[in-house]
Parts: structure tokens; C-alpha cells; sequence
């Protein structure tokens, strides 16, 4: 497709596309003729989303005098965003037919600066009133010669719709294009055209929401098909509870003295589940490693439950950057639960090196989110882009970590110790480990850690996909009460599938579930990488190393994150399901 037709086609879908920046806390209210600032923000490749530079990286010509930036907060700078005043003059309800902005002249440098973005499908991206404007950058258009010849558009036609005293909707319209060519000089002009309308200011972000797409008929039917998952493996598991284990007490508990029921129990007790009760509750290895990754997995299950609660009070998703600094703060404030399950479990199980416990739940997971960051970081200061984290921002980041996080975590762990590391477990642990035998090759741990994650992955198939195609194609993503719904469905499938691999491992008489409960639920990163990776190849048109390094670092801390939390939540509940099987067992 030649880039002429390809931006005709864009254009009529650059209003979903500036969707990182409406604010609806901000009620800002003007009187005729008072400033009305119009903000210029990025500029950078459409297809390459995280690709992003400061708009005057273009050469773009300015008004003189020293312009104003504004700094929105924490998540807008890690979002990158950058807000420079255009001194551009607009004035509330005063139409302006033709306003210059300035002179630019062209050189070799500047014709060459602009064609490389007009050939990548250049964008930009301004603010009025926290109210996204996009455009692109100007376009190719084909001649008889078999050549590109590139145009800049020179003229933005700024309409801006208002209701009473507050601004509710913008657009921008570019024309004016303009041929670059050496040595001439293009007048960079604007109008302002201001419309009233009866739209409140509650409903102006309205307009950027894409409901036919997120709403379609297809993700309600995800929904019904993971609920019915949801009573599927449920059921499944009330049967190995209610039936299976009911059964094996009534054998195990007879008290009758007589030769047939001797019998019976001795045939019960030569394999199966109960042959190994003096070492199910053996300690795991690295008993502090598995303690802080199932610390870190409830902290991150109540982070993500307590955020998607929060994007659906406040609608988060509205403002620059609002869900990122929820993430980090709410991630800061919840470290005492880290703290308090990493602390129980490791002194339930005999742990005595708790500082070290402490340590790794504190520092694991934001370390190696950290140090991918650094990577990105580093590629994206080589690149000059908007994506680099200032120094700045870095510190108050490690700040928020070292005196909140960390203490937090701190106190989590003292807690834990003393309020839940008692020893409860129903039966004692045996001096002398059992040998486990050798059992057919579906029942290793590896086999069923591999094959857990995959009801759970496709639970949340079709809302991967929605979450992808948002984050990376220039949508708003709002319907955070599906999230709510798949989450919980997701938290229960894990549970249910854990609990069944628990199962069948303790009945192949391998004591060993811990570690295999986690890796279980924990494989569904696996496959929601390689889902990934489909995606890129086949959704997306995302090119050079920048984008490709952004893309898979921001999914391998997604699913980082997502197996960790995964894996605690199957744990847990397989640890839940170990001690009620194993309570009423008579343990010698």
C-alpha cells in the first residue's frame, strides 16, 4: 500500500489513538477571552507505539521566548509524556481564521528530517485542556515518475466544542501541504474554530471509547465460556473431595477388628495418597525462594484486584499516566502482605534464616522488573525517545521502594513470625525421607507442571487479546469489570487445576507438591508468552530493535508478574487442600 492511501486509511482512526490523556479530575472552568493553552506533547512512528520522541525532535519551528513544560505526575513521566507550551495564542470562544505561528525554512537536514518521518508514518500529538489532538506529521503522494514526493502540512484547523465555561471536545484537521523542498520557506499557520454543544463535561471522554469493539458479542461469550470452565473444573474437584477422599476415610477410619477389615486397610495403605503422610509435609527446597515468590504472588493478587477496583470507582483509565502510578503506590502500600505470608510460611516450615526471607520478597520481584527496565532504559536514551526515565524519576521510584515498600514488607515479616509461623501441619514428618517411585511419565512434576497453566491461559485467551490490542494499537482500554470477572474466573481455575495436579502427584506417592503446585499454576506465563509472540508476528506491523525490545520487555514483566501471582494463588490453595485431605488421616 503506498503511504498516501495507508495515511488516508489512518487518519479516520487517530481519535483512539490519543487516548493516554483525558483527565476528568480536572474541572477547569474559562471565561470569555481567558488563555486557553494549547500543550505539544510527542511525535514518533504509528506502528511502532513506544517508539516516542519530544515533538520538537522534529524540526518544527517555535515561537521566540523560553516555553513552559508541565509535569503531570509520576505515571505520565514513565508513560512518556512531555508537555511543552506552544505559545500558541488561542483565547476562550474566540475564533481565529488564520493565526500565524512562524517562518520555517528548509534545509538539507530539516527536508531529509521530515521525509524520514513522513515515510515511517509520523504522528503527532497535542493537548488542549488535557483533551488529545492527533494528526499525522504530512504525507507521500505518488507521481508518474515512480517516485515519492513528500508533503508537510503546513495549516492545523483546531475545532473545539464547549458547554458553558468548560471545554468538552477538540479535533484537529491538517491541510495546507506543502512539497519539501530545499531552501523554501513554508508559513506555519492555525485557526480555532469554537462550537457549543450540550455534551457534559462528565461524558466528553466518551468519545474515545471504542464500545463496539470491546463490548462485542465475542467477549461476552468469553466470559460465559470461562465460567463454565469455572463449574466445569469446580465440580471436578468437589467430586475428588466429596467421593474419591470420602471413600478412602471410610476405609482408612473402620475400627472394626475383624480380618476383612484388616485386610482392607492394609490394601489401602500399599499405595495411593495416605502412604505418604509422613513426608508430605517434609520443608521444600529453598524454602526462603518459595516463601518470597508466594508472598510476592498475594501481594500482587490483591495489587491487581485492588487496581482493577479502583479503575472502576474512579475510571483511572481516563487520566495520563493515572493506572501506572496506582500500580506503584498501590504496589508500595501492599508490601506488608508480601511480607506477612512470605514471614508465616517460612516459619511454619521450620525456617530459621528469615532476613534473608525478608530480603528476597522485598526486593525479587521490583529488582527484576528493574532491571529490565534498565535494559529498555538504556535503549531508549541511545534512541533520544520520550521512553528513557529520568534520573529524576528513578529516585523517586527508589525512594517510594526504600521507605515504604521495603519497611512494609519489613513489618509484614516480623508479623507473619509471630502471628502465623506456628507449626500446624496434621501429621509429623517422618526422620527419614521416603524413596518416591518411579510412576508413568504423565504424573512427573514436570509433565504436570507444563500441563497446568493451560485451562488457566485459556481462561483469559480472549482477554489477552483484548488487553494487547489496546496497549498496543491505540485503544482505550475501560471495560476493567470484565478484567474484574476474568480475574476471579482466572484465580479460581488456578486453584481447581492445582488442586487436581496436587492430587494426582501425592497419589503417584510423591510427596514433593510444593514446588510442582507453584510451577503448575506458574506455566501460564509460559503460554501467555508465547501467545505474545503470535501476536507480534501476526498483529502487528512493529519494526527495528526499540520497538521490538519494548514489546517483549513490557510482556516479560507482565508475565513475570503474572506467573508469580499465578503460582502463589495455586499454591496456596493446594496447600489449603493438602492439610484438609491429610486432617482426618490417623498419622503414626
Amino acid at each position: 500500500m503506498r503511504p498516501t492511501t495507508r495515511s488516508s486509511h489512518l487518519l479516520t482512526i487517530l481519535l483512539p489513538l490519543c487516548f493516554a490523556a483525558v483527565s476528568a479530575s480536572e474541572y477547569h472552568k474559562y471565561q470569555l477571552g481567558d488563555p486557553v493553552t494549547l500543550w505539544v506533547n510527542k511525535v514518533g512512528p504509528y506502528d511502532n507505539p513506544q517508539e516516542t520522541y519530544n515533538y520538537y525532535s522534529l524540526p518544527f519551528c517555535r515561537q521566540a521566548g523560553i516555553a513552559a513544560q508541565r509535569w503531570g505526575g509520576l505515571g505520565e513521566v514513565l508513560g512518556g509524556n512531555e508537555l511543552i507550551d506552544s505559545q500558541i495564542e488561542i483565547k476562550f470562544r474566540r475564533n481565529i481564521d488564520k493565526g500565524f505561528v512562524c517562518s520555517l525554512e528548509l534545509d538539507d537536514t530539516k527536508v531529509k528530517q521530515f521525509q524520514d518521518a513522513i515515510q515511517n508514518l509520523y504522528w503527532l500529538e497535542l493537548f488542549i485542556d488535557d483533551l488529545p489532538l492527533c494528526g499525522f506529521v504530512g504525507e507521500a503522494r505518488f507521481h508518474k515518475n515512480n517516485e515519492d514526493k513528500y508533503y508537510l502540512f503546513t495549516h492545523k484547523d483546531i475545532v473545539v466544542k464547549y458547554n458553558g465555561d468548560q471545554i468538552i471536545h477538540v479535533n484537529l484537521t491538517q491541510d495546507g501541504a506543502k512539497p519539501l523542498e530545499v531552501g523554501r520557506t513554508l508559513d506555519m499557520t492555525y485557526s480555532v474554530k469554537w462550537v457549543k454543544t450540550n455534551i457534559t463535561f462528565a461524558k466528553r471522554f466518551d468519545v474515545y471509547l471504542d464500545y463496539p469493539f470491546f463490548e462485542h458479542q465475542i467477549h461476552w461469550f468469553s466470559i460465559f465460556n470461562s465460567f463454565m470452565m469455572v463449574l466445569f473444573l469446580t465440580g471436578l474437584v468437589s467430586m475428588i473431595l466429596m467421593r474419591t477422599l470420602r471413600n478412602d476415610y471410610a476405609k482408612y477410619a473402620r475400627e472394626d477388628d475383624d480380618l476383612e477389615t484388616s485386610l482392607e486397610r492394609d490394601v489401602s495403605e500399599e499405595s495411593g495418597w495416605k502412604l505418604i503422610h509422613g513426608d508430605v509435609f517434609r520443608p521444600p527446597q529453598n524454602l526462603a525462594l518459595l516463601s518470597a515468590v508466594v508472598g510476592t504472588g498475594a501481594q500482587l493478587t490483591m495489587l491487581v484486584l485492588l487496581v482493577i477496583l479502583l479503575a472502576i470507582i474512579g475510571m483511572l483509565y481516563v487520566g495520563r499516566g493515572a493506572i501506572i502510578t496506582a500500580f506503584i503506590v498501590c504496589y508500595a502500600l501492599t508490601s506488608f502482605i508480601s511480607g506477612y505470608v512470605s514471614g508465616g510460611l517460612h516459619s511454619r516450615n521450620g525456617g530459621t534464616n528469615w532476613i534473608r526471607t525478608m530480603a528476597l520478597t522485598a526486593s525479587l520481584f521490583p529488582f527484576t522488573c528493574f532491571g529490565i527496565g534498565f535494559v529498555l532504559n538504556t535503549i531508549a536514551i541511545f534512541y533520544g525517545s520520550l521512553a528513557a526515565i529520568p534520573f529524576g524519576t528513578m529516585v523517586v521510584v527508589f525512594v517510594i521502594w526504600a521507605f515504604v515498600s521495603f519497611p512494609l514488607a519489613l513489618l509484614g515479616t516480623v508479623v507473619g513470625r509471630n502471628w502465623s509461623g506456628a507449626p500446624s501441619n496434621p501429621c509429623r514428618v517422618k526422620a527419614i525421607p521416603r524413596p518416591i517411585p518411579l510412576k508413568k511419565w504423565y504424573l512427573a512434576p514436570s509433565v504436570i507442571s507444563l500441563m497446568g497453566g493451560l485451562l488457566p491461559f485459556g481462561s483469559i485467551f480472549i482477554e489477552m487479546y483484548f488487553v494487547f490490542y489496546s496497549f498496543w494499537n491505540y485503544k482505550v482500554y475501560y471495560v476493567y469489570g470484565f478484567m474484574l470477572l476474568v480475574f476471579l474466573i482466572l484465580v479460581i481455575v488456578t486453584i481447581c487445576v492445582t488442586i487436581v495436579g496436587t492430587y494426582f502427584l501425592l497419589n503417584a506417592e510423591n510427596y514433593n507438591w510444593q514446588w510442582t503446585s507453584f510451577f503448575s499454576a506458574a506455566s501460564t506465563a509460559i503460554y501467555v508468552f508465547l501467545y505474545s509472540i503470535y501476536y507480534y508476528q501476526v498483529k502487528t506491523k512493529m519494526s527495528g530493535l526499540f520497538q521490538i525490545s519494548f514489546y517483549f520487555g513490557y510482556t516479560l514483566m507482565l508475565c513475570l508478574g503474572l506467573g508469580i501471582l499465578c503460582g502463589a494463588v495455586g499454591y496456596l490453595g493446594s496447600s489449603l487442600f493438602v492439610r484438609r485431605i491429610y486432617r482426618n488421616i490417623k498419622c503414626d
